[in-house]
């Protein structure tokens, strides 16, 4: 089970923070142009790190059905974005989420939720990575599951080495992912198909 997330401080308690953090740029915070901004970005965070006040339960909802399918189901693409946790700037990309039902299925929308659930927290790719993978096992009890994540990362793109162009891919092979070559190869040729 994942862990949760710290307590949220209430929006005006958040407010407050970016104000003194926008004086201590040496900022005017009573300027047109940033009058609302500690009240807009309090709202931002807030929105950011939904997931720590999300159930993975409501999410899922009951979406899971009996099915004779034991092949591949996949769901590529999935844009996801978070907040990497160690300087609070995001990382943008797309998730790969594909797995071997073993009598149940889940519904195609709740994938994506899944992964925007565990996205939107403070976060390191890895972590993310994991964490989906093991969410859409436990919801199905999948024979396997594979995910890969790509993402470029703010924080080396617009700070320390500054490299434009860098992507970190990660992956997690669960069951038969992980233990049949074939089911791994079969995966990764149809995420680059």
């Amino acid at each position: 089970m994942a862990p949760t997330g710290p307590d949220v401080a209430e929006p005006a308690s958040l407010e407050a923070c970016y104000r003194r953090i926008i004086r201590e740029l040496g900022e005017d915070i009573d300027r047109e142009g940033l009058a609302r901004t500690p009240y807009r970005a309090a709202r931002a965070l807030t929105d950011l790190t939904s997931g720590y006040r999300e159930s993975l339960g409501k999410i899922i909802n009951g979406a899971i059905f009996k099915s004779e399918s034991d092949e591949m189901i996949m769901v590529r693409n999935i844009e996801t974005f978070s907040l990497c946790e160690h300087h609070l700037l995001p990382f943008i990309g797309q998730c790969h989420v594909a797995y071997i039902p073993e009598g149940r299925i889940i519904g195609l929308s709740k994938i994506p939720r899944i992964v925007n659930h565990y996205a939107r927290r403070l976060q390191i790719q890895e972590r993310l990575t994991l964490q989906v993978a093991h969410a859409v096992q436990d919801a199905v009890g999948a024979q396997g599951v594979g995910v890969v994540m790509e993402a470029s990362h703010l924080c080396v793109m617009m700070r320390g080495v500054e490299k434009q162009h860098s992507q970190m891919k990660t992956s997690c092979m669960l069951g038969t992912f992980r233990s049949s070559a074939a089911t791994r190869a079969e995966f990764l040729q149809l995420l680059s198909a």
